[in-house]
């Protein structure tokens, strides 16, 4: 846990986990790769958070948009978040999304580096 905080420390709870077991047999050239790919494609939990308070305040679904739920969006854009319902649900759950996109970005960057 130690090796993941000292890359990684903007990574709290189950990211920091997950991340913590990809990274753990790694070798230090795979993992500044690794590092400076997930890093560039990572989501920050907070931004979600942001934009969804804005999709209260306007512009509906803007924060699923961002993390690739382009349907969810639409559907978000023209119901005013489901008459904000579904926007309010979603600004608790911020973080399970920051994480599943991540997650989705870890492992497509360790099919990338396996594959060459």
């Amino acid at each position: 846990m130690n090796r993941v905080f000292d890359h990684f420390p903007e990574l709290d709870g189950d990211e920091m986990r997950y991340i913590a077991k990809v990274i753990e047999n790694m070798d230090e050239d795979s993992l500044e790769k690794f590092k400076f790919a997930y890093r560039s494609r990572r989501k920050d939990p907070m931004l979600i958070l942001i934009l969804a308070l804005i999709g209260l305040l306007g512009v509906a679904g803007i924060h699923r948009f961002f993390v690739g739920h382009i349907g969810m969006g639409i559907l978000y854009f023209f119901t005013a978040g489901l008459c904000f319902i579904g926007t309010i649900v979603d600004m608790v759950n911020y973080k399970n999304f920051a994480f599943e996109y991540n997650r989705e970005r870890a492992r497509e960057i360790l099919q990338q580096m396996n594959l060459r």
